[in-house]
């Protein structure tokens, strides 16, 4: 559905009337596409304090396309490498760095701050780096003009980080800011992609509630970056899915993933096995808890929590996900910070958070498989487009890009969790950095 309001501020009455009203001016997003694969402008790269990676960190930056310079008066990107901060002397140069250039980062730009894991043994450590989160999450929200901020904690080597600073950096991940990423835990992967424009290239993806909406739009992103999909939905929407498959040459599963043997079911339909398994399926079924008759809280329990679960499980009991493969679920920012209507899809989603934080570890170890989850906010889809309009524009506004996300933005975020083995049990909000949650 068209955000009238967005357009309307791009115009130029748009612009002077929404100014003397004081109304949000969100500024349009400029998304990936293959002729604009990058940013447009400079990388300012700066450090704060002394560099933990010095050169290798450079030359990395070099290769995402962007022209990297130690000064620049209009950057489109700003990498602050705060890996060595450890204190508050070093803490205050984060300020003193990107104090002079925070205003001339261009619209719709990018600024990431490279910390460290904060330390169980230097609290002194720990405070500064954990102070970086929140001055982070404070600068995207006052940053504006379609800009985002994001913090990446390297806790291996920094090679482990490449993948997350190629996607942070581009159009890609222009819906996603104030958010946190840890990389390079240990026993990740961090293995480059021959090509870096097509890096699942060779590996089978499934992609659960693939026949329309978010699902349709992650397949369609993971085609793009080389895979193979097979698109899994309910059987009554094969016709849908059918032709969803057809047109991006994949394989349809008309399949309840409810179903006790949905896993197993699974595993026979590709032998070959899995590198990615999107658990992206999920339904709604609102109603305030003094109101809501047990089958509504159990059937959106089964379908978004319980079904990946039994699903998950199997596929790995299995060995039908391979090793170096990735789990990829989908939270909610309602099972962050709640909301009211959703007891039922609120608990679901937070389960999901629980199961990456617990499996993640463990599917490493045991299977070489990561294990991570966008959490979407408000996204353009035909669920949100029946929303009541204050709500559904409450829901656009109520961030600091100052608009809905699309569902493509959460593809484009499920398709850098499969692709990078270095990132595990990490849950990134595609929500524009909501004003609920944290």
């Amino acid at each position: 559905m068209a955000d009238r309001y967005l357009n309307f501020t791009g115009t130029a009455p748009g612009r002077f009337l929404t100014k003397r009203l004081g109304l949000p001016q969100p500024a349009p997003l400029r998304r990936f596409s293959p002729e604009h694969p990058t940013l447009e402008g400079p990388l300012l790269h700066v450090t704060a304090g002394s560099s933990a990676y010095g050169d290798e960190l450079a030359g990395m930056l070099g290769g995402t396309g962007l022209t990297v310079v130690t000064s620049a008066e209009r950057p489109a990107v700003v990498v602050v490498d705060a890996t060595a901060v450890a204190d508050i002397d070093t803490l205050a140069e984060v300020h003193a760095v990107l104090h002079p250039v925070v205003r001339s980062v261009a619209s719709g730009g990018r600024v990431v701050v490279l910390g460290a894991r904060p330390s169980a043994d230097d609290h002194h450590q720990a405070a500064v780096q954990q102070g970086l989160e929140g001055f982070v999450r404070s600068l995207g929200k006052e940053i504006g003009r379609g800009r985002t901020v994001n913090l990446v904690r390297v806790a291996g080597p920094v090679a482990g980080a490449e993948s997350t600073l190629r996607f942070l950096l581009s159009p890609k991940s222009a819906y996603v800011s104030g958010q946190v990423v840890e990389v390079g835990a240990a026993g990740a992967e961090s293995t480059a992609p021959e090509d870096w424009a097509r890096p699942l290239a060779g590996r089978t993806a499934l992609i659960t509630g693939a026949a329309r909406g978010i699902g349709e739009a992650v397949a369609e992103t993971l085609v793009r970056d080389g895979a193979r999909v097979v698109l899994l939905d309910v059987p009554s929407a094969e016709a849908d899915l059918a032709k969803v498959a057809e047109r991006l040459g994949g394989r349809a599963l008309p399949l309840d993933i409810t179903a006790g043997d949905a896993g197993e079911r699974i595993a026979g339909f590709v032998p070959d096995g899995l590198d990615v398994l999107v658990h992206n399926a999920g339904i709604t079924r609102d109603r305030r808890l003094a109101n809501m008759p047990a089958e509504r809280w159990s059937s959106v329990l089964d379908v978004n929590l319980a079904s990946v679960l039994r699903t998950t499980d199997a596929l790995l009991k299995e060995g039908a996900v391979r090793r170096g493969g990735a789990v990829v679920a989908t939270a909610s920012i309602a099972g962050i910070a709640g909301n009211s209507g959703q007891t039922n899809y609120a608990a679901s989603k937070a389960g999901i958070v629980g199961l990456v934080r617990s499996l993640a570890p463990r599917a490493l170890a045991e299977h070489g498989v990561t294990v991570n989850a966008v959490a979407p906010g408000f996204i353009e889809t035909k669920m949100t487009a029946a929303v009541p309009l204050f709500i559904r524009e409450a829901g656009r506004r109520m961030n600091s890009l100052g608009q809905g996300g699309l569902p493509v933005d959460v593809a484009e975020t499920t398709s850098w969790f499969a692709a990078s083995g270095a990132v595990n049990g990490q849950v990134v909000r595609v929500c524009g950095q909501s004003l609920l949650g944290a």
